[in-house]
């Protein structure tokens, strides 16, 4: 019986087909097929045990009440105009619809070149393929003095419209002669200032995951000047930037770097104009901030940090090693925040500390979170993944 294998040869056999399998990834299942420059950056992740550790043991936003199910398809920012209407959200065929009281009407759009392709589909991510035409509005931002409302589309870049809605108009989609790649959140100063996030000039928004997995760093945090209509960058090299939020005295901003898991703080006045900083370590990584009436940060996280996701950060080649296997994107994305969607959102002091985390750690009612809006008591709260507005009452904390 000389020709028979043996169990440890047939181990090998297979162990060398599964390479093999690996290696050609034969039905381009690989999470970066079809992006030949893909590159793993490394993070500047903090160590983990600098990471904070507190839990809501509670699941309080369990407690949250759905509303508007399927009614908006990923509303990823929420917004109340200075006469208290709404809430206003950008939703993922391209459009910004306003709460009137009773229904869901249509306040502006961000592409003049709609069409069928923008119609209604069954999830938010069913839009992906089309966004770049329909436009995709991610943060939304009134002016109190004027009403106008800015928005941060991920195509097009910086629009205002005015308070009657309608097509928004171009403020800029560029600056030092880079195109914005990615638009994603800003916030506005009493001069009248914008200031916003470009999350990447490699990755447009429908590539998202990609930009999640190699965390490169063209983003940028900027700043539009409505008098001269010049646009400067403030930062650059951040590993997506995200969400924007002025401090209640205007002296400083706080972004959210999305691939390293914290908060920057750029001071505006001052001795440290101008400049940069860690402003807090997060427990996980987050989307946007907003502040209160407190001058507290409100930041929704997209999930926690896990060993998994905390490993692969720091070592970029074996991340690509992981990303070139044959592993479909949504598997991929699932064991990097750690195997289910799940909620998270966290408070900040105006100096830095932790004051409150708010859970649904097993996603059985909020399964993720964009953006948390404060208001009369009440937390709104947005996701970019999900069909629904959450609302979490803080007086059942």
């Amino acid at each position: 019986m000389g020709g028979a294998i043996t169990p440890t040869s047939l181990l090998t056999i297979i162990f060398l087909m599964l390479a093999l399998y690996c290696g050609l990834d034969p039905f381009n299942q690989s999470v970066i097929y079809g992006f030949p420059r893909f590159k793993s950056f490394k993070i500047d992740a903090p160590d983990w045990s600098a990471i904070p550790s507190a839990k809501d043991v509670e699941n309080l936003l369990q407690k949250s009440e759905i509303k508007f199910l399927n009614q908006v398809q990923g509303p990823e920012s929420v917004a109340f105009d200075p006469l208290g209407r709404g809430p206003y959200s950008g939703v993922a065929d391209g459009r910004i619809v306003f709460w009137n009281g009773h229904s869901w009407t249509d306040f502006a759009y961000t592409s003049s070149n709609r069409s069928e392709l923008c119609s209604t589909k069954p999830s938010p991510l069913s839009y992906l393929k089309n966004e770049h035409i329909c436009g995709r509005p991610l943060g939304l931002r009134f002016d109190k003095k004027t009403g106008d409302l800015y928005i941060a589309d991920a195509y097009f870049g910086l629009m205002r419209v005015g308070p009657e809605g309608g097509l928004a108009t171009l403020l800029t989609n560029e600056a030092e002669g880079i195109p914005l790649g990615f638009t994603n959140d800003l916030d506005i100063d009493d001069e009248g200032n914008i200031y916003f996030t470009d999350s990447s000039t490699e990755y447009q928004r429908r590539n998202f995951l990609q930009l999640v997995f190699s965390a490169e760093d063209s983003g940028r945090l900027l700043k539009y000047d409505p008098v001269t209509k010049e646009t400067t960058v403030l930062v650059k090299k951040i590993q997506f930037p995200n969400g924007v939020s002025l401090s209640k005295d205007g002296t400083f901003l706080i972004y959210c770097e999305a691939s390293v898991g914290r908060l920057g703080r750029y001071w505006l006045k001052g001795k440290k104009a101008g400049t940069s900083e860690v402003f807090a370590i997060l427990p996980g990584y987050p989307d946007n901030v907003r502040i209160n009436e407190n001058g507290e940060f409100w930041v929704a996280l997209h999930c926690r940090r896990n060993i998994y996701s905390h490993t692969l950060s720091k070592y970029p080649k074996l991340r690509d090693f992981v990303l070139k296997l044959p592993i479909p994107a949504i598997y991929q994305y699932l064991i990097h925040i750690g195997g289910r969607q799940h909620a998270i959102v966290v408070k900040y002091s105006p100096d830095g500390e932790l004051l409150q985390v708010l859970e649904d750690r097993q996603g059985k009612v909020v399964r993720a979170v964009s953006e948390v809006e404060e208001r009369d008591g009440k937390l709104w709260i947005g996701s970019v993944l999900m069909p629904f507005i959450a609302v979490y009452d803080l007086n059942s904390s």
